[in-house]
């Protein structure tokens, strides 16, 4: 890597975490809160469709296999993976932002929850059974240090193991610091795995809007194809 590389990639670490911290300050805390309705039914709903296409995929994981979350915040997946039925020591994580992480590592003090930078990887070839990327790559706007994240992804996942995408597939108009990532970025991002994709989640004005009076027509809408902002996918490394 030259220079100036390492130059670029660290300004886009730098404007990652500020952009974390500005989301802090500036974001009311309510509209993710575990009492609001519609991030309640928000997150029921694509972690249930991806524990049923993991499972479709036959790459559901069991206790003792490894799982690594790229990007896991102060929870992220987490307590879900637990959840699923597997065990703290099977919890492995990267977190840019220290404060965050340090979070995750009160709440689950067994776990290998890291500070570091997903573009370096810690962990030898082929270590995880499933790798989880969560609303990860829409936070990172240049495309080079995409690529260099998705590449240390795969790398760790094992053959025969499973990517857990949930990401942005529109741009949010009203913040500039998300890029979408879209189907075809997406296989070309991980030209080495394949699986499902789908598109998921209503949108979330229309769900904050909708979920604490008329939840029914919510998923209506839902139903809807082109009222989905997210795309879950569930892609899996060849071999054995």
């Amino acid at each position: 890597m030259t220079a100036a590389d390492e130059s670029r990639d660290a300004a886009e670490r730098q404007r990652i975490i500020a952009e974390f911290h500005r989301r802090d300050r500036e974001v009311d805390d309510g509209l993710y809160a575990p009492w609001n309705p519609s991030a309640i039914y928000r997150r029921q709903t694509f972690t249930r469709m991806a524990a049923i296409e993991l499972a479709r995929s036959g790459v559901f994981p069991r206790p003792g296999q490894s799982c690594l979350e790229i990007g896991f915040g102060s929870r992220g997946w987490l307590a879900e993976l637990l959840v699923w039925g597997l065990r703290e020591t099977d919890l492995h994580g990267i977190e840019l932002d220290a404060e965050r992480a340090a979070l995750a590592r009160e709440a689950f003090p067994a776990a290998d929850l890291r500070t570091g930078d997903a573009s370096h990887l810690p962990w030898p070839d082929g270590r995880f059974r499933l790798v989880i990327a969560s609303t990860v790559f829409s936070s990172i706007l240049d495309s080079a240090y995409r690529r260099k994240v998705a590449t240390e992804a795969a790398r760790v996942l094992a053959p025969g193991g499973a990517l857990l995408w949930y990401d942005l597939r529109v741009n949010n108009p009203r913040n500039p610091n998300v890029r979408r990532v879209d189907a075809s970025e997406l296989r070309a991002l991980f030209p080495g795995l394949s699986g499902t994709i789908r598109p998921v989640t209503l949108a979330p004005p229309l769900a904050r809007a909708l979920i604490p009076r008329m939840e029914f027509f919510a998923r209506i809408l839902e139903a809807i194809p082109l009222t989905r902002t997210h795309l879950l996918a569930v892609l899996v490394k060849g071999g054995s």
